[in-house]
């Protein structure tokens, strides 16, 4: 018999809820970004990702940018491209 052990331990750390979120269902003027880091496949997993929330909200429009190395960050550019373009960004690592 196989028996499976939940390694999640009890904590006495409070659960605070992640505040920064936009809510998107139904919505006709959502825009999203998805930020790919540079790393293999973090383009092909946010390509994925985008034509699943594709399905799930048809009306959301998408951007995509590449960082291209993850080792520097975003340029000052880029950033503001996000900024001026969407309301909620997806960044991603890839391995």
């Amino acid at each position: 018999m196989i028996e499976y052990h939940d390694p999640v331990a009890a904590t006495n750390i409070e659960n605070i809820p992640y505040a920064l979120s936009i809510p998107i269902a139904g919505s006709n003027q959502v825009h999203v970004g998805f930020l790919a880091n540079g790393f293999p496949d973090s383009v092909n997993f946010l390509d994925a990702l985008q034509v699943a929330m594709k399905d799930l909200e048809p009306g959301i429009t998408l951007h995509a940018w590449n960082k291209g190395n993850a080792s520097v960050p975003a340029n000052d550019e880029m950033l503001a491209e996000i900024t001026d373009s969407c309301q909620a960004v997806v960044a991603a690592y890839g391995h």
